[in-house]
């Protein structure tokens, strides 16, 4: 028989790592709602016209990463790669135009790109986001950025920063896309093939190349901020003073353009060390046409997403650690039928008061139970056997100091609730 391995670009959550999980959730989503986002929560798959068209398809997401099979009725459907775009669609459809403006909703769940694996980025990871609908105004930028750099403060991030961009709008950004063609094309033989290739489908996202053959041409490429229109300029020096008044550090990053098409005026990440180099935990942006794009009523809209895996990882790096989740502390050990039976029932006891509880399994000697008992972590081991049974009592040990002493039966789940509850 084959031995089965999880997917490449798959991770198993093992319990250890659950303190983590937990801490990280509650965490952002305890800052979410305290600002009013709603939770929202979408199918893990929809339509693939959906991402291609509101993630653009000249990008490497919808042309290389995607996830993409046929149903049983023939249509084409996707793994989400993202949130954004289906939040979008189901404020359309579900007519959230007619609530109070802006809405603000959050989600948290898997999302599927088929890239190369690494340090903190998988095929399937765990996404947060939060997104702000229906107000264009340059503080709902700043609140996005505000609130996810809360998350990182919050969970112990040292060394952050922001960086930050504005992409334009589509009257402004024609014409500095055709500024950076002609620029491109004295460099053309320069680049390396993906950049010849992004510069006719996708000219911004030469901006975003890696390589390092590519480097010095798109440092000295043209700025988008010197192209932007009076719109788009009030806007992102707004969002600057708002940032500088509450002397929120960031960096003016011309080439950052992010990966997706429907980004418009403000996009940013937030940075930190801790995974190799300097890099990217998060990143987000305005997106004032997505909703145009995919049918509806023109809806501005800004969001953010940050990926729980790469949180980890940073915060381990870094040496931030996490509380414990709460667990059993009462092991109960039974020697003899008649004590197993009597311990089943104060398990059941036991945890309808609350007390978390660990019940012994099997038949076996007391030093074994006892042994067990130690290496759950538990307060207590309650020792039932069939002469305490008889007298009406129980032996509870103190797993941390020794002692024992003999409490009734018929006060021991009050005595045990008493010592076990915050």
């Amino acid at each position: 028989m084959p031995r089965f391995q999880r997917p490449t670009g798959t991770l198993d959550v093992l319990p250890e790592e659950q303190p983590y999980w937990a801490h990280v959730r509650a965490h952002t989503v305890r800052l979410a709602e305290r600002a009013g986002f709603a939770r929202i929560d979408l199918p893990i798959f929809e339509s693939t016209s959906l991402f291609a068209r509101g993630i653009g398809t000249g990008t490497d997401i919808v042309e290389k990463e995607m996830y993409t099979f046929l149903d049983k009725g023939g249509n084409s459907l996707t793994l989400r790669p993202e949130f954004t775009a289906g939040v979008v669609r189901a404020y359309i459809e579900n007519g959230m135009r007619v609530r109070p403006q802006p809405v603000k909703l959050y989600s948290i769940g898997p999302v599927f790109r088929y890239e190369r694996p690494q340090a903190g980025r998988y095929r399937q990871h765990t996404q947060f986001n939060m997104e702000i609908l229906g107000d264009q105004d340059p503080s709902a930028d700043l609140e996005v950025m505000l609130l996810i750099s809360d998350v990182y403060a919050g969970l112990g991030f040292k060394r952050l920063s922001f960086q930050l961009n504005s992409t334009g709008c589509p009257r402004c950004r024609p014409g500095y896309v055709e500024v950076l063609k002609a620029y491109y094309q004295q460099h053309v033989d320069e680049v390396c093939d993906d950049c010849r290739r992004r510069l006719k489908q996708n000219p911004l996202r030469v901006l975003d190349c890696k390589a390092d053959q590519c480097q010095p041409v798109i440092a000295a490429a043209p700025r988008i901020g010197d192209y932007l229109c009076d719109e788009c300029a009030d806007h992102f020096a707004t969002l600057r003073e708002y940032l500088d008044l509450l002397q929120r550090p960031y960096t003016l990053n011309h080439r950052l353009v992010r990966g997706l098409d429907y980004y418009t005026k403000t996009v940013f990440e937030v940075w930190a060390e801790g995974v190799g180099a300097q890099a990217a935990v998060c990143g987000g942006g305005r997106y004032d046409g997505l909703a145009e794009a995919l049918g509806g009523p023109p809806t501005p809209g800004v969001g953010v997403a940050a990926g729980l895996e790469r949180i980890i990882l940073v915060m381990k790096a870094q040496g931030i650690e996490v509380p414990p989740l709460p667990a059993p502390s009462v092991y109960l050990a039974h020697l003899g039928p008649e004590a197993r039976r009597e311990t089943v029932r104060l398990a059941d006891a036991l945890r309808r008061a609350g007390v978390g509880v660990w019940l012994s399994f099997g038949e076996r000697g007391l030093r074994s139970q006892l042994r067990e008992a130690g290496k759950r972590g538990v307060h207590y081991a309650v020792i039932l056997g069939e002469e305490e049974l008889s007298r009406g009592v129980a032996t509870v040990r103190d797993m941390e100091g020794g002692e024992q002493v003999e409490i009734g039966l018929a006060e021991l789940v009050t005595w045990l609730q008493e010592r076990t509850h915050p």
